[in-house]
């Protein structure tokens, strides 16, 4: 009797294999640092070959901004009023800056950029302009003044994080909104 179902392919069933390299990949960075979190170790993590792993994802910088546009999801833009929409935009971010290993992911992959320009035009096209241009859209704004709106509150957690090894806490956050807010009414 022959079966009318394909044969599986040889080697480990792909699907999943996003979600389980990039749970590792955050907690990897989030116990070792990023600068430990090597390919290598995620691999080992994960107990898939980093082959498999350098085949998506050629650098670690790439495999670390696609495992950020994961964590981040959609930038939910709630609110009826502009002021809502920053506030919870603001407020979005330094929640998910404040997730284990996302900041340090984070900080990590924009300090790696500063002397790499092809994983800085990644986390420009891959990262920040998605977010970017539905922060224009919903607010209406043109497009430098919404980089500087980035610039301001993404500096300031990455600083934060960066001084202290802590994200914000909620009333710093307030504050931050507090002072952004009138820049854009």
């Amino acid at each position: 009797m022959t079966s009318s179902t394909p044969a599986r392919p040889p080697g480990r069933p792909r699907s999943g294999i996003n979600d389980v390299v990039f749970a590792a990949t955050l907690s990897t960075v989030h116990e070792l640092g990023y600068a430990r979190a090597t390919v290598e170790r995620i691999a080992a993590a994960t107990g898939i070959a980093k082959t498999t792993i350098y085949r998506r994802w050629p650098t670690k910088g790439t495999l670390i901004v696609d495992c950020l546009l994961d964590a981040f999801g959609p930038v939910p833009l709630e609110g009826d009023s502009r002021a809502e929409i920053m506030s919870s935009a603001i407020r979005w971010i330094a929640g998910k800056i404040g997730e284990p290993g996302v900041g340090d992911a984070f900080a990590g992959v924009f300090s790696d950029a500063v002397s790499d320009p092809g994983l800085r035009e990644v986390l420009s096209s891959r990262l920040q302009d998605p977010y970017r241009l539905a922060l224009q859209d919903a607010l209406g704004e043109p497009e430098h003044r919404i980089l500087f709106l980035i610039d301001v509150v993404v500096g300031t957690l990455l600083h934060r994080m960066g001084m202290t090894g802590e994200p914000m806490v909620d009333d710093d956050v307030d504050a931050l909104v507090e002072m952004v807010l009138p820049f854009f009414h």
